[in-house]
């Protein structure tokens, strides 16, 4: 199954991309549905299951539902816009979507938490209905948010079965395991990189190719930048502060000193990817690299690079990209990158994997040992759980997108050490993760009730 570098990085709007941008494209393809449909609805309404109930409110995720039933979409996203919505909408429980009558809307009543039995596909599952004037179902669509943005109707997520995962691709390069993308290296002498470009060349022109890059690139910078300005508390009631800015200016005072110690490059990596994850935190555009919850590690990594290693050139931030894309791209589809599903190891443990193996592709790592790189980065996130605190994409996760560069940044290094030989496989880490996955308590996939989110206060 072929991903796109443009599937696994998306341009959205923070906090989550399971729990903001999913619900938010979920509406928008209703409303599609809706418009090409026979019917006359008269009001809709959404009901959140499993993940999504649990700490929707936290992740935004009922601003997002009302959102995307109006017609907003995260790649567009205003926030003025979106604020004189939401206010209209709680003003007069009517939505207006583009290309269909007004509908009634109202959140009291029209958006339904339920906390009972999750919905069987996925964790993040939530069911849109469109009713006549009488309250009767018109349509009734399941959607599951499955991490990342990426966005699954029932029958859809049915669909991707065993027999659709080996159906031939129509990629030069259609690797599907790590052992394969190796193989398939040294078979072309290609790299990485190289593959994955050629791979994107059979849906768009070279010159697409390129300016989505930047595009997404100067997103991510631009992300940071605001991070790293920007001071305040957090939204959401825990007074959760903004650090990065007085964390960056600290260390720009103490540039250039002969007395800083070495370790200090680290704050530098945490800074970087704090400040991503403050934007994020504040509902900010971000890219997802692999979702919201880890979007800081990867633009961390590149910062750090283009900013603190001499031999580094803005030219190879394409190959960074498409290198990262490559591994993302096996683990979404041998594992997960959802933490509703496997735990933060499935999205700062990812987001890890995918960094290390970009930064070791930009400092000339061979084949084997960029995935090196990725294997270890991922193996020592194995076992991750997510808890947020209140639900909120705050506490760890800001934090943990900073240790998680830093952990990027050395497992390329160990890698770039040796010559790409070692003991576990990318493969083999892969799968663990999702076994692991699979055997953790739902307390720790993303549903605020253990771990962190019941041991400290959250008021």
């Amino acid at each position: 199954m072929f991903l796109s570098v443009f599937d696994i990085f998306k341009i959205g709007v923070g906090p989550s991309s399971s729990h903001t941008m999913g619900p938010m494209v979920a509406g928008a393809r209703f409303l599609e549905a809706l418009r090409a449909s026979p019917f006359s609805a008269h009001g809709v309404r959404v009901r959140l299951h499993g993940s999504l109930a649990f700490t929707g409110k936290g992740h935004a995720t009922d601003r997002a539902s009302i959102l995307g039933l109006a017609g907003i979409e995260p790649e567009s996203y205003d926030n003025d816009y979106a604020e004189k919505v939401l206010a209209a909408n709680a003003r007069d429980h009517v939505l207006k979507p583009e290309g269909l009558p007004p509908l009634a809307f109202d959140p009291a009543r029209d958006l339904i938490f339920d906390y009972d039995v999750p919905l069987p596909g996925h964790a993040n599952g939530m069911v849109i209905e469109a009713l006549d004037a009488q309250g009767d179902v018109l349509m009734h669509e399941v959607y599951y948010s499955i991490g990342g943005g990426f966005v699954r109707t029932e029958a859809e997520l049915a669909a991707v079965d065993d027999a659709a995962r080996d159906a031939p691709s129509p990629v030069p390069f259609p690797f599907k395991t790590a052992e394969e993308m190796l193989a398939m290296a040294h078979a072309s002498g290609l790299s990485i990189a190289q593959m994955k470009r050629r791979n994107e060349a059979r849906f768009r022109s070279q010159e697409e190719i390129d300016a989505g890059l930047v595009k997404i690139w100067a997103t991510m910078r631009d992300c940071m930048e605001r991070g790293l300005s920007t001071e305040g508390e957090l939204p959401g009631g825990l007074r959760v502060k903004r650090r990065a800015k007085a964390i960056h200016e600290s260390l720009k005072a103490d540039w250039g000193q002969n007395l800083a110690p070495p370790h200090q490059i680290n704050d530098w990596i945490s800074a970087y990817a704090m400040a991503v994850n403050e934007e994020n935190a504040a509902g900010g555009q971000v890219v997802t690299a692999p979702t919201n919850g880890a979007a800081g590690v990867l633009p961390s990594v590149i910062r750090y690079w283009l900013d603190h290693v001499p031999t580094a050139s803005s030219a190879k931030i394409p190959d960074f990209l498409l290198t990262a894309a490559a591994v993302g791209g096996l683990i979404k589809t041998n594992a997960s990158i959802s933490g509703a599903e496997c735990g933060c190891q499935a999205e700062v443990g990812s987001a890890a994997a995918m960094a290390a193996a970009g930064l070791a592709a930009v400092l000339g790592g061979s084949p084997e040992q960029i995935e090196n790189a990725a294997e270890i980065a991922l193996e020592h996130h194995l076992g991750m759980t997510c808890d947020p605190v209140k639900g909120l994409v705050q506490v760890p996760c800001i934090e943990r997108n900073g240790l998680g560069a830093i952990k990027a940044v050395s497992a390329a290094s160990l890698a770039l050490r040796g010559d790409g030989t070692h003991f576990v496989p990318l493969d083999a880490a892969i799968e663990t993760m999702r076994q692991t996955g699979r055997d953790m308590h739902e307390h720790y996939k993303e549903t605020s009730l253990g771990g962190l989110a019941v041991n400290v206060p959250n008021c």
